[in-house]
Order: C-alpha cells, then sequence, then structure tokens
C-alpha cells in the first residue's frame, strides 16, 4: 500500500494511526517523530492522510452485518470558517452503520446519504430521528425507491419511522467521539481534506469498537488492526 514512498511502511502507518486515533495536531506529531529520530514535516504526515479512504475500504470489506434498527442523525463539522454537516448512522448496539459528509444539510444530502447506507447495509427494520422533517421525508422516499428497485418480488414492508429526540441520544452520544477528535485539528481547510480525514477517524472509531469480523472474538488493539489491514 505504500510502496515507492520516501519513509518506511511501519512510519507511514504510525503516523496515519497516530493522528487519526489521538488528539494530536500535525505539529504534535512531527515533534514526536523527531524524539524517535525520524525527521518528518507536518506538510509530509498531511500528505500520508491520503491514504484514509483505502484504509476504510479495506476495513470495509471485513465490516460485521449490522442490526436492523437503526438511529440517525447529523452533526456540525466546520470547515473555512463555516459549518457544514455530517450525516450518520448507528444501530442498536451502538455501532456505526454508515457516515456521510456534506456541505448543506438539506432532503438532498438526506437522501444520499441513506440511499448510500441501503446500499452496503440493506433495508433496516426502523430507523430513529429526532424531529427532523427532513430526514422524514429521506427515509420515505429512499424507503419507496427501495421496495420498487427490489427484484425478489417479496411483500417488503415499509421501513418504521421513530421520532423521538430522548431515544436519539445514542447517536448524540456517539457523536462526541468525533467531535472530540476534530476539535483539536484548527480547523479544516478544504472540503477534500475533510472527506479523507473524517473517513479515518470514522474508522478508527469503528475499531475502537470491535466492529471489525476479525475483532469480534479477541481484543485486538488499533495497531494490530492497521496491520491487517495493509497486510
Amino acid at each position: 500500500m505504500f510502496k515507492g514512498r520516501h519513509f518506511d511502511r511501519s512510519v507511514n502507518l504510525l503516523c496515519v494511526r497516530w493522528y487519526l486515533a489521538y488528539n494530536l495536531s500535525l505539529r504534535n506529531l512531527e515533534e514526536m517523530m523527531a524524539e524517535r529520530g525520524i525527521s518528518v514535516d507536518h506538510a509530509t504526515i498531511r500528505w500520508i492522510v491520503r491514504y484514509s479512504p483505502e484504509l476504510l475500504e479495506r476495513f470495509n470489506r471485513r465490516k460485521r452485518a449490522v442490526t436492523g434498527k437503526w438511529h440517525v442523525d447529523e452533526t456540525y463539522i466546520k470547515v473555512r470558517g463555516r459549518w457544514t454537516y455530517l450525516y450518520r448512522a448507528i444501530d442498536s448496539n451502538g455501532d456505526t452503520v454508515e457516515f456521510w459528509f456534506s456541505e448543506r444539510r438539506n432532503l438532498t444530502a438526506a437522501k444520499r446519504f441513506l440511499r448510500k447506507a441501503l446500499k452496503r447495509h440493506g433495508r433496516p427494520k426502523r430507523i430513529v430521528i429526532d424531529g427532523s422533517q427532513t430526514n422524514r421525508e429521506a427515509i420515505l422516499s429512499c424507503d419507496a425507491e427501495s421496495r420498487l428497485q427490489d427484484r425478489t418480488r417479496r411483500d417488503l414492508k415499509p421501513i418504521c419511522i421513530r421520532q423521538s429526540a430522548y431515544l436519539n441520544n445514542r447517536i448524540e452520544q456517539d457523536h462526541r467521539a468525533i467531535k472530540r477528535r476534530v476539535r483539536p485539528m484548527l480547523g479544516f481547510k478544504s472540503m477534500s481534506s475533510v472527506r479523507m480525514i473524517l473517513s479515518g477517524i470514522e474508522m478508527v472509531h469503528m475499531m475502537r469498537k470491535g466492529q471489525a469480523k476479525y475483532a469480534r472474538n479477541r481484543k485486538t488493539s488499533l495497531a494490530e488492526q492497521f496491520e491487517l489491514l495493509v497486510a
């Protein structure tokens, strides 16, 4: 995966893992590597993070199935001084179902997120949302599309929608792990970089939840999980 790069694979992987997993800035990481006798510029580390989407793709191929009961919500991420939106879903076990970064918070964005989740994970039995009418409309629309596109000729029941701010506290709590990691990054500078970095942060969050198939029956460290992804 890191073939032909200036630094050894172990150095690249260490920089990516530490940056995505811990509350470090790029300059913090530059100093930490220097203490280990490795001279790497913080701009180079930023470039290394471009591997996050590929690592996520590899992780998704090893990801456990989620349950049929989802919680859906969106949270705020600041990019170039303005608010953007991260749509997220978790299941009844608290495992991450899917996420989607959008510059806008509207029906189009909500539908794109739900289509992605349905395509990857299939139809849930129930989705819990807060009072958002936009998210409700998106679910109804995507549910109808899904039933029309189904070729099994089964009598598919509509997805049950529950609107409750109280019941959706579960995903509000889950947002905190992502926001906690984003906070020390001093603000994202571009839409492309935020997409790459968020994909890595979400992947690490899933690793910590033990969502990979290889982590189901044993406690596998983040370092071991990263090594398994690039093996």
